[in-house]
């Protein structure tokens, strides 16, 4: 299990959509926990569930592409993958007493409390072998937010927002063809109007303290990757492996971005 620490903010303006600061300049590098028994000074020794956890908050609203790019990231850099909606899901598939708790919610149209979805992610977090976790669509809340500082003990190192214009969500989500009810012009528009009511807040949040990445979110899946790839090479223990093949996509945006 990982220890609960402070991790540090990097030092940056977001508008200036700078990388953060290389903080081994400050003696420690970024998701590594502080000493905290005074009689056990060797951090070498520990072990990556010792560490301070690297989180990755991804937001975006339907159809901005944030699915696909999770997934990339992930293939990339070795990051775990949590959605909440799926923690839901699977803790309901369990058939125990919370899981029926959170059905009986769902059915009658209430939205889950924070704190069991928070608690939910917190048990995957202490309980994977991980030390890396990219969370995709949450915080949806500035409530998700504050739940998710206050039970877990920890802030995301990295939040990525993945911007589109409405039209272009909307156009996106209609082409998928997934054969959803809710898939029409007049609900989309609901539904990224409820998105923008309720996660602005928390956009402008994480953008005040810095740690918010904007992407544009238009444009091809590799060429949007492009825009990412160097967000998450600016952290130490994140960085690809550079035995990659110069002349492949990947290979050509590591040689740039390492030039």
């Amino acid at each position: 299990m990982w220890r609960r620490v402070a991790l540090l903010s990097p030092m940056i303006s977001s508008s200036s959509r700078s990388l953060p600061l290389n903080q081994a300049a400050l003696g420690v590098k970024v998701g590594e926990s502080f000493a905290t028994d005074v009689n056990n000074p060797d951090e070498r020794t520990l072990s990556p569930k010792e560490k301070a956890p690297f989180i990755t908050f991804v937001l975006g609203g339907p159809g901005s592409g944030k699915g696909t790019q999770c997934e990339k990231i992930v293939e990339t850099f070795g990051l775990q993958h949590l959605s909440a909606g799926d923690l839901l899901r699977r803790e309901i598939a369990l058939k125990n007493k919370n899981g029926a708790m959170i059905l009986n919610l769902i059915k009658d149209g209430k939205i889950v409390p924070s704190e069991v979805t928070v608690k939910l992610i917190q048990k995957e977090l202490e309980s994977s072998d991980s030390c890396k976790f990219l969370i995709d669509g949450f915080p949806r809340t500035e409530e998700n937010r504050v739940a998710f500082e206050r039970i877990v003990g920890a802030d995301p190192d990295v939040v990525l927002f993945f911007d589109c214009p409405e039209e272009e969500m909307v156009k996106r989500v209609l082409n998928r063809n997934q054969g959803r009810i809710d898939d029409n012009i007049t609900t989309m528009k609901k539904r990224l109007k409820i998105f923008n009511a309720l996660n602005r807040p928390v956009i402008d949040y994480y953008k005040n303290k810095g740690k918010l990445y904007t992407i544009n979110a238009i444009g091809s899946v590799d060429d949007i990757f492009q825009h990412v790839l160097p967000i998450f090479n600016s952290f130490e223990q994140l960085k690809v492996s550079r035995h990659v093949n110069p002349k492949s996509p990947l290979g050509s945006i590591l040689v740039e971005n390492s030039s």
